[in-house]
């Protein structure tokens, strides 16, 4: 007796030990750095094929360099550039070559202008005599060296530059550029958004023509946001932003001659209201390729244009039934063939076509969809590219030949895997994580996808997470209006299913998104832990409307945002809430964007089902966003004023019962404060009481300094008052 009464001790004070080196995670942990991941920075392959460079920061010395590693042994070759050797500069922290890697850009100073775009202070390295020339001795955009090296094209005040690398000279290009009136070569604030590129300018194989796109935004509606700042009186920041029926800017192209200092329009004969959302020179030096969109974005055009003769050709033409995707998924072969990507047969798939724009082969095929295209190997006559055939939550990695056969994959790890070539295509680096492998980083041969050796990897991340307590993600699919929805739930360390747990949903839920999927964690990822470590189950939930489950499935929200992805949500906590272990008492969901437009709307239709919602930065009526996106979806609200009104939360505000947390920065240049100024307005008038949160000019990542970690508490809190026993 005495015995078993010194084992059970002894057993216990084990599992206690046990237990205590197992440390909750915190929300200073994850906002500190505590579990940041190491990668391979600005990670460029060579043009000899044999080597790339990656930039590296040694945070003692405070120096920056660009070094160069040989492929096949992964050994360090040489230091191309180091600040330490360059008297102008302090350091730098990013970098581009020029086509024929004679040049460097570097960047040492950046400041944000919108999500994707900056004004920076660059420097051009001339690799060969070591020389540094400064850019601009102003803050400039989008530098872009020539192909041959000699000058650099760059944006400024609206206008557009050329700096002759040689001479020091500067041209410009154009005169007429004016803010919130004309912007040359730079995209507005819409595209730069809504088609994800700042760049609108390019330069031809010979290094003598520039295209462009002019944007005349004069007509675009103005919007302003004070900007509080630190001073006595707050100033204003005004731009242009066309909302939903609004008018945009009207573009045009326009070709450069550095040769001629000739400048001109390329006309084509285009209804008023159109897009060109990419424009790209072709192998050869005179023809240039333009698509142009209708307004509707329903429909597509690849456009040829000769500079030489002035002949315009219409070579491609989608049209949708719906709406087409813009991607960056074109590649021209030798004979000026090209390679595009398309949803034509309900699933985003590979095609080839002639110069003429006649269909040569549809390269890949099935029921799953390409979600990266890598490019093409003309020696091997073979495409690389990335797919979901692994199942919509995996990523793989394929080659296959031009003409769609001897598909090979070539990776073998399921999870998310991702692939950098080098520039003949003889190797790949391979960047591999899943939900429970952080990043890895690995070399493999092209041809069979066979590794050769890992670069790097976090398993110092690994181990240290070994010492807190974490829940294993679990995958599967739940069944709600007729569909198998892709689902993920973190239950907590030691879930008892004889036991009943509160339910925290989180979504995002936009047309063609993901959320569940086989990858590393995220931030939020490491909240939700903590969340489930003190009594919650935390599901995850992609309904109708999002990605890479085929066309028909991503597009049936159209024209009614908010409608179906709500359901779905509704109908999911309904089933949840039915199993033993779930109270259906105290159900929450939460989401940022669109999924705070999509958290409010399932707190005020499913009033009867959610206890709770919070909502980061929503959309609260779509008339209130912008034109691409928005129009994309529910064409205007001059047409379809129904789609807008009835989806839209602020409608729908007297259906409050449960706990709704409203939170919104000031300087949101995105989603505006004005969605949850009129949402607080219309919830006052409707006698609802409601808690928000504004954090003063703060953008729609809502970030900086400690703001995420107050943000992070004032939502753990919330969670802990309205769902907590």
């Amino acid at each position: 007796m005495k015995l078993r009464h010194l084992a059970a001790v002894f057993c216990f004070l084990m599992t206690s030990f046990v237990f205590c080196q197992e440390k909750q995670i915190t929300l200073q942990d994850i906002w500190s750095g505590t579990f940041r991941t190491e990668g391979m920075q600005a990670l460029h392959s060579m043009s000899n094929g044999n080597q790339y460079s990656v930039l590296n920061f040694d945070r003692q010395s405070r120096t920056s360099t660009i070094d160069i590693y040989d492929y096949k042994t992964l050994e360090k070759v040489k230091t191309l550039v180091s600040s330490a050797d360059i008297s102008e500069i302090q350091g730098f922290f990013d970098y581009s070559f020029s086509e024929d890697e004679s040049k460097i850009i570097l960047t040492t100073k950046s400041q944000p202008v919108f999500r994707r775009s900056t004004l920076g202070e660059y420097y051009i390295y001339d690799v060969a005599s070591k020389k540094v020339t400064k850019v601009s001795e102003d803050l400039v955009q989008e530098p872009t060296l020539s192909p041959d090296g000699t000058k650099v094209a760059y944006g400024f005040e609206n206008n557009l530059f050329v700096k002759d690398l040689t001479s020091g000279n500067v041209e410009q290009l154009t005169t007429d550029g004016e803010k919130n009136k004309i912007i040359n070569g730079i995209t507005d604030w819409v595209y730069e958004e809504e088609f994800s590129f700042v760049r609108a300018f390019d330069w031809n194989t010979d290094s003598n023509q520039i295209a462009f796109i002019r944007f005349d935004e004069s007509e675009v509606p103005e919007f302003s946001m004070d900007v509080y700042g630190s001073d006595l009186y707050q100033t204003q920041h005004v731009f242009k932003y066309p909302k939903a029926g609004e008018a945009n800017s009207k573009v045009s192209l326009h070709l450069y001659d550095l040769d001629s200092k000739k400048l001109t329009e390329l006309s084509e004969d285009r209804p008023d209201d159109f897009y060109i959302p990419r424009l790209k020179w072709t192998n050869e030096a005179n023809v240039l390729s333009v698509q142009f969109m209708n307004r509707h974005q329903n429909e597509l055009e690849l456009w040829l244009f000769d500079t030489k003769d002035k002949s315009m050709t219409n070579v491609l033409k989608e049209k949708d039934k719906a709406y087409i995707d813009v991607t960056f998924n074109l590649t021209f072969l030798k004979d000026n063939s090209f390679i595009w990507t398309s949803e034509l047969d309900g699933f985003n798939h590979i095609y080839h076509y002639s110069k003429e724009g006649t269909l040569i082969n549809q390269v890949t095929k099935g029921t799953w969809e390409v979600t990266n295209y890598y490019g093409f190997n003309e020696k091997a006559n073979t495409i690389y590219y990335q797919s979901t055939e692994n199942g919509s939550i995996n990523r793989d990695v394929y080659s296959i030949q031009l003409n769609g056969k001897n598909k090979k994959r070539l990776t073998n790890k399921t999870g998310t895997n991702s692939a950098s070539f080098s520039a003949d295509f003889t190797y790949f680096i391979n960047t591999f994580s899943s939900a429970t492998v952080p990043y890895e980083y690995t070399l493999h041969t092209s041809k069979s996808g066979k590794l050769i050796k890992s670069i790097k990897d976090n398993r110092s991340l690994a181990k240290q997470l070994e010492g807190y307590i974490m829940s294993k993600k679990e995958f599967s699919t739940i069944s709600v209006n007729g569909n198998d929805l892709n689902m993920w739930t973190i239950k907590p360390k030691d879930f008892d299913a004889n036991k009943t747990y509160p339910l925290f949903m989180y979504q995002y839920s936009g047309p063609g998104s993901q959320q569940v999927a086989n990858r590393w964690n995220s931030a939020n990822d490491y909240w939700y832990q903590m969340l489930a470590q003190q009594g919650y189950i935390v599901v995850c939930i992609d309904g109708r409307g999002t990605g890479f489950k085929g066309a028909a499935f991503k597009k049936v929200t159209q024209n009614e945002l908010g409608k179906y992805e709500v359901e779905d949500q509704i109908e999911a906590a309904k089933q949840l809430g039915e199993l033993d272990y779930i109270d259906a008492e105290r159900i929450g969901i939460w989401g940022w964007s669109y999924g705070g437009f999509m958290s409010s709307n399932a707190l005020l239709k499913g009033n009867d089902v959610f206890k709770m919602a919070i909502a980061v930065a929503p959309v609260t009526s779509w008339r209130f966003y912008d034109t691409i996106y928005t129009e994309r979806y529910m064409t205007t609200p001059q047409e379809n004023p129904s789609g807008y009104d009835e989806n839209s939360p602020i409608n729908h505000v007297d259906k409050l019962k449960g706990d709704y947390l409203l939170i919104h920065g000031t300087g949101d240049d995105n989603v505006h404060v004005q969605n949850t100024m009129r949402m607080v307005e219309a919830l006052i008038q409707a006698d609802k009481q409601f808690e928000w949160m504004i954090y003063p000019d703060k953008n729609h990542g809502i970030y900086g300094g400690n703001t995420r970690l107050h943000l992070y508490k004032k939502m753990t809190d919330f969670i802990h008052r309205t769902l907590g026993e």
